[in-house]
């Protein structure tokens, strides 16, 4: 029988995650460490004493789960960790701040699945708004978007530099082009207008589309909302819909936060298993989980 894998969770918050803890155990991880107060500077430190106290061949029972609600940090904590490391002392890592990384590639693989049951493949070249974008998952999934081949506008209901600071960010990282938007002072109408797919990622109980502004939107094929607590983020959306017609503009199909939810849970599931399972180190980020989601996803009906 192999070492028992240990899973190292670090955070720069005052808690890691309960359902990331669960999410680990249930992939069958033996032990699970938490760390918390994490800054980057301490992670090449936490890597090298994770994969040099186990026997060469154990350090792939070894990972590090990094999460947070920054990802642009977790993604530099994830660099700082894979630098540190040198065969043959390989430990996996998993960067998914807040969920942040699975649930934007959930919500991108389920609405990509809605678009091709409605003849269309994939985001290529479709107006795509992202709202609530001032939040981590709204950020990750106008980027994953954008990289689908997406026009993408992260739109923010405090101002531009709210979102322009992130835009600029991924552009640098990924050489992808996120426009801004902002609606604090109107202008949802001519978004509207010209939306084709609509992501909602605002917050907990906050409708941030209505039924007027979806009736302005004679274009949009799908709109998806990560928002499983009343009243909808996007009005008519149901949490199980998974492409059903939107009452105020039966052209659209709405997602909804369980449908997403579905996904997203199946991806982080498979991530952690992987972790466990595989036999060599790996170093998963959101780009790995909209591959997993893009797989999972196209397994459901279509």
């Amino acid at each position: 029988m192999g070492a028992p894998y240990v899973l190292h969770m670090i955070t720069p918050l005052a808690n890691v995650s309960p359902f990331d803890v669960n999410m680990a155990v249930d992939a069958g991880i033996d032990t699970v460490v938490p760390y918390t107060g994490i800054e980057t500077a301490q992670v090449e430190a936490l890597t090298q004493d994770a994969m040099f106290s186990r026997d060469p061949k154990n350090a792939v029972r070894t990972g590090l789960f990094i999460g947070g609600r920054d990802a642009a940090m977790a993604l530099d904590m994830l660099e700082v960790a894979r630098k540190a490391m040198f065969p043959p002392f390989r430990i996996s890592v998993f960067a998914d701040p807040s969920g942040a990384f699975t649930t934007a590639a959930a919500m991108v693989a389920v609405v990509e699945r809605a678009l091709r049951r409605l003849g269309v493949e994939g985001l290529t070249g479709l107006d795509v708004q992202v709202y609530g974008a001032t939040g981590v998952v709204g950020g990750i999934a106008g980027l994953i978007a954008a990289q689908a081949g997406g026009n993408v506008t992260l739109v923010s209901h405090r101002g531009v530099p709210a979102v322009q600071g992130k835009a600029e960010e991924f552009g640098r990282r990924y050489g992808v082009t996120l426009s801004c938007a902002d609606t604090s002072t109107g202008g949802k109408a001519a978004l509207m207008e010209r939306a084709e797919v609509v992501l909602a990622c605002g917050k907990a109980g906050v409708t941030v589309l209505t039924a007027d502004d979806l009736r302005a939107a004679k274009r949009l094929r799908v709109a998806a909302d990560i928002n499983a607590v009343p009243p909808a983020g996007v009005d008519g959306v149901g949490v199980q819909d998974d492409g059903v017609s939107l009452p105020a503009q039966p052209n659209a199909v709405g997602i909804g936060a369980l449908a997403i939810g579905n996904v997203k849970f199946k991806v982080q599931h498979h991530l952690l298993e992987r972790m466990r399972t595989g036999g060599t180190a790996v170093a998963f980020d959101f780009q790995d989980a909209m591959d997993a989601a893009r797989t999972i996803a196209g397994k459901g009906k279509s």
